[in-house]
C-alpha cells in the first residue's frame, strides 16, 4: 500500500478492537494466562500502528527529499560546494551546465579551471574574501565551457559552518550583460556622434538631445527639454517646406534634406537632416529622432567651387560654361515670350600690343577696367562673358525689335574705345564686334556663337572699331567662308596646324592600347584653336584632303620618332570623307608606308565616320579592303549615328567601332542614350568586333561602360589631347586600371 494511502492510528485501533471482540473465546485457561496473552495482543497491535506510522513518516520524508533534490539540481542558478582553493566538491545540474561538462566529471576538479584567464585574479580574491569572512560584493566571471559559447555568469557565496568549504550560487548573466554592453555602446554612440541628435514625443516635445546638439545650436540641454525643436526656426523656410516635412513624415516614416536654421546665437545656419519616424509593434509612432550636421562651411565651400567653375577668375564675369547655359535660358525665353536676342561676340583691337610693350600684368589690369565699363553699359538681365584673353560675348535679351540692340552696342564700342590709365600709362584699345540675332538667325547655341564670331572678322576687316551684323540673307556667309578657307591655306602653307594625341586606354587593364592624333591650328592671333574652329569650313573642299594628307604624313613621320626612341605606339587618324573617295588615296598611303619602313602597318588605324562610309557604300568598303590588305586597321567613327548601320556593317571590314561621345556623355542622365549605348555594344559583339567609347569625362562614365561590357575607351576624363612630346611620359606614368584610378584628366 502506497504512503499516501496509509490508515491512522485511530482507524487501525478500531480494527484491533473489532478483531478481538470478534475472536472466539479461548478454552478456558488460568486466569493470568489469560491476562499475559491480552498484553501481548495489545503490545502486538502496538507495535503494528507504530509500524505504520514510521512507514508513513518515511514516504513523507523520501517525498520532500525528491522536491529538494529536483529544486536543486533543476534550480535556473548553479550551486557549487566549493574548498578554499575552488576545488568542486558537490554541484548541481545547472551548475555543470554552465561549465560545459557532465556532472560525474566535475567532482576534484579547480572551478578555475573554466574560468577565462584574464578572470582568475578576481577568482581568487573573491574566494580568499569568502573563506575570510570578509565582505564580498558578487563577482563577474567570464566562463570558457566545452562545445559551447562562452558565457559571463555572477557568482556569490557563503562561508559553510566548518569554515572548511563555501556554498556558492552561480547566475548566466550573459544575456543581460550584452544587453547593458548595447546599451552603454548606444549611449556612448549617441553622446559622443559628431551628429547632433534630437529625440522628441510623437507630438514634438523635446526628451533628449546629445552634446553635438549642443556644440551646433548653442542651446544646453535643459534648455532644450521640453520645447519645439521650431525654436530653431530661421524664418529662411515657409510653412509650405514644414508642411512637406510633416507629409512625407507622415506617409513615409521618414524626412532627408537641408534646413537652414538659427543657432542661439542667433546666426543662421544650414544643416543636412533626417529626420525618421520610431513606431510601435502596432505601427502608432511613438517618437521621432533627428540626426542633423552643420554643413554651413561645406556650402560655401561649394558656392566658391561653383563659382570657380562659372566665373572668369580675372574679371569675375561668367565663363564660356555659364554663357552657354545662359544663352540657352535666353534661347528658351524668347520663343516663349515671342522676342528676340543678340549675341554680340566681342574682340579687343590693339590689346596684343599692350601686352608686348606693358607686359601681362598691365593687360590683366586693363582687362578688368573695361570688364567693368562693359559691364556697365548693359542693360539688367543681360550677360557679359569672357571666353579668352581678349575675347568677350554679350547676350543682350528682350528685344523687340533688331533696332533694340543698337544702343547697347554703341556703349560697348565706347566703353572699350575710352583712354584707361593704369598704373603710369594711358592705354587706348577699341573692340570690333560681331552680332546674330535670334531667332531670325535660327541656330543652335553654339552655332549662334560661330555665326557672331565670323560677323566679327567681318567688323575688323572692315576697319575695326565697331559692330558688324551676321546677315542670314546675304551671301556674308559664304564670303567669310572663303575668306576663311584662304586662311586655312595659308596656315598649311606655314605650317602653322599642329597634332595632339588623345590616350586610348583598355579600362579593365588599365593597358594603353593606342593614341588619337588630333589636328589643332596654332593661330597666330588667336591662339591655339580647336577643329570645331576650321574644319567644317573645308568639308567637301579640296584643301580637306590637302590637310588630310598632311596629318597623314605628320603622323607616320611621329610614329617613326617613336620607333626610333623604342616606344611603339598605335595611333588612329580622322580620315575625311572627301579624301577616302580618292582614286588616289590607297597609292598615296601604301607611297607613306613605304618612306617609313620602320612603322609597323598595323599601328596604323584610320577612322572612317560612319555617315560618309554610308554615302558610297561600294566604293568606302573596296578603299577599305585595299588599305587591310596593306596591314592597316580601320575603325568606324561615331557609330551609332547613321542609318543603314544593321545594313551594311557587315561589307565593311572595320576591326573597331567607335561609340559617338553624344549617347555616351549622356547615358548617366538619359535613359534612351544609354539604351543605345548598350544597343551598340551588343551589335558590336554579334559582328564580332571590337568596341571603343568616346566621351569619357567622368569615372561614372567608365564605371558604367565596363558594366555594359564596353573596356576600351578615350575621353578628356582619361587624359586631355596632348603634345606629341607628352604622350611617352603619359603612357608611362599610367599603369592602373580604371576602379583603382579615378577619372583625372592628364
Amino acid at each position: 500500500m502506497k504512503a499516501g494511502k496509509l490508515p491512522g492510528a485511530a482507524e487501525l485501533r478500531r480494527r484491533a478492537e473489532q478483531h478481538l471482540r470478534g475472536i472466539a473465546r479461548p478454552p478456558r485457561v488460568q486466569p493470568e494466562t489469560q491476562r499475559l496473552l491480552h498484553e501481548l495482543q495489545v503490545h502486538q497491535i502496538e507495535l503494528e500502528l507504530q509500524n505504520e506510522e514510521l512507514r508513513a513518516s518515511r514516504a513523507l520524508v523520501e517525498a520532500g527529499l525528491a522536491r529538494y533534490t529536483d529544486l536543486y539540481d533543476f534550480s535556473p542558478v548553479g550551486y557549487f560546494t566549493l574548498e578554499r582553493d575552488g576545488t568542486i566538491l558537490q554541484t548541481n545540474l545547472t551548475g555543470a551546465r554552465l561549465l560545459g561538462i557532465e556532472r560525474t566529471r566535475l567532482t576534484g576538479r579547480r572551478f578555475g579551471a573554466f574560468v577565462a584567464a584574464a578572470d582568475l585574479a578576481g577568482l581568487d580574491a573573491f574566494l580568499q574574501q569568502v573563506f575570510t569572512a570578509q565582505p564580498h560584493p558578487a563577482c563577474e566571471l567570464h566562463l570558457n565551457g566545452e562545445g559551447r559559447p562562452p558565457l559571463i555568469v555572477q557568482i556569490e557565496a557563503t562561508l559553510g559552518a566548518d569554515g572548511q568549504a563555501c556554498h556558492a550560487v552561480v547566475t548566466d548573466i550573459t544575456a543581460r550583460a550584452q544587453a547593458e554592453a548595447r546599451l552603454q555602446l548606444a549611449a556612448s554612440v549617441f553622446t559622443h556622434a559628431r551628429e547632433g541628435i534630437i529625440i522628441t514625443s510623437a507630438a514634438g516635445t523635446i526628451l533628449e538631445v546629445n552634446a553635438a546638439f549642443t556644440r551646433i545650436t548653442g542651446y544646453r540641454r535643459d534648455e532644450a527639454l521640453g520645447r519645439d525643436p521650431r525654436m530653431l526656426d530661421s524664418g529662411v523656410q515657409g510653412p509650405e517646406f514644414y508642411a512637406a516635412m510633416a507629409m512625407a513624415l507622415a506617409r513615409d516614416g521618414q524626412w532627408s534634406g537641408e534646413i537652414w536654421n538659427r543657432r542661439k546665437s542667433g546666426e543662421v545656419y544650414v544643416e543636412s537632416t533626417t529626420i525618421s519616424a520610431v513606431r510601435d509593434a502596432d505601427g502608432r509612432t511613438r517618437n521621432y529622432v533627428t540626426l542633423f550636421t552643420d554643413i554651413t562651411a561645406m556650402k560655401a565651400h561649394q558656392q566658391q567651387l561653383e563659382h570657380i567653375a562659372h566665373y572668369d577668375a580675372l574679371t569675375n564675369l561668367p565663363n564660356r560654361v555659364l554663357l552657354a547655359d545662359r544663352l540657352q535660358q535666353a534661347m528658351l525665353q524668347c520663343e516663349r515670350h515671342e522676342r528676340a536676342l543678340a549675341v554680340a561676340y566681342l574682340d579687343l583691337d590693339g590689346f596684343k600690343v599692350v601686352n608686348d610693350r606693358h607686359g601681362h600684368n598691365t593687360g590683366d589690369e586693363l582687362l578688368i577696367a573695361l570688364a567693368h565699363r562693359m559691364k556697365t553699359a548693359l542693360r539688367e538681365g543681360d550677360t557679359l562673358a569672357r571666353i579668352g584673353s581678349d575675347e568677350f560675348v554679350a547676350v543682350l535679351v528682350d528685344l523687340e525689335e533688331v533696332q533694340d540692340c543698337v544702343p547697347v552696342l554703341v556703349r560697348l564700342l565706347q566703353a572699350a574705345a575710352a583712354p584707361a590709365t593704369v598704373g603710369d600709362a594711358l592705354l587706348h584699345v577699341s573692340a570690333s564686334i560681331g552680332v546674330t540675332l535670334y531667332p531670325q538667325d535660327a541656330a543652335n547655341a553654339d552655332q549662334l556663337m560661330r555665326h557672331a564670331d565670323q560677323a566679327m572678322y567681318q567688323a575688323k576687316q572692315a576697319g575695326k572699331n565697331r559692330y558688324h551684323l551676321f546677315d542670314v540673307v546675304q551671301d556674308v556667309a559664304l564670303q567669310s567662308r572663303h575668306e576663311s578657307l584662304e586662311h586655312i591655306r595659308r596656315a598649311l602653307a606655314q605650317r602653322e596646324f599642329v597634332l595632339y594625341y588623345q590616350p586610348k586606354i583598355n579600362m579593365r587593364t588599365g593597358v594603353v592600347i593606342g593614341a588619337e592624333a588630333l589636328i589643332r591650328w596654332q593661330h597666330p592671333e588667336r591662339g591655339l584653336l580647336l577643329p570645331t574652329a576650321f574644319l567644317p569650313i573645308i568639308e567637301d573642299h579640296p584643301i580637306s584632303v590637302e590637310l588630310g594628307e598632311w596629318v597623314l604624313a605628320a603622323v607616320l613621320a611621329q610614329m617613326s620618332a617613336w620607333h626610333a626612341a623604342g616606344q611603339g605606339i598605335p595611333v588612329s587618324v580622322n580620315i575625311g570623307a572627301h579624301q577616302l573617295q580618292q582614286d588616289e588615296f590607297v597609292p598615296q598611303l601604301t607611297a607613306l608606308l613605304l618612306a617609313h619602313p620602320d612603322v609597323q602597318h598595323r599601328f596604323l588605324e584610320l577612322e572612317v565616320l560612319e555617315t560618309s562610309a554610308l554615302e558610297d557604300m561600294a566604293h568606302v568598303s573596296e578603299v577599305m579592303h585595299a588599305c587591310h590588305a596593306l596591314g592597316v586597321r580601320f575603325a568606324l567613327d561615331d557609330f551609332g549615328t547613321g542609318y543603314s548601320s544593321l545594313t551594311y556593317l557587315k561589307r565593311l571590314p572595320a576591326e573597331r567601332l567607335k561609340i559617338d561621345q553624344s549617347f555616351v556623355l549622356g547615358m548617366i542622365d538619359d535613359a534612351d542614350d544609354r539604351a543605345i549605348v548598350e544597343g551598340v555594344i551588343g551589335l558590336v559583339r554579334a559582328f564580332h568586333r571590337e568596341v571603343i567609347a568616346e566621351g569619357v569625362e567622368t569615372a561614372a562614365h567608365g564605371e558604367l561602360l565596363l558594366a555594359l561590357g564596353c573596356d576600351l575607351a578615350q575621353g578628356n576624363g582619361i587624359a586631355r589631347p596632348m603634345p606629341a612630346a607628352d604622350l611617352p611620359a603619359w603612357v608611362a606614368s599610367w599603369h592602373r586600371a580604371w576602379p583603382e584610378r579615378r577619372c583625372t584628366a592628364h
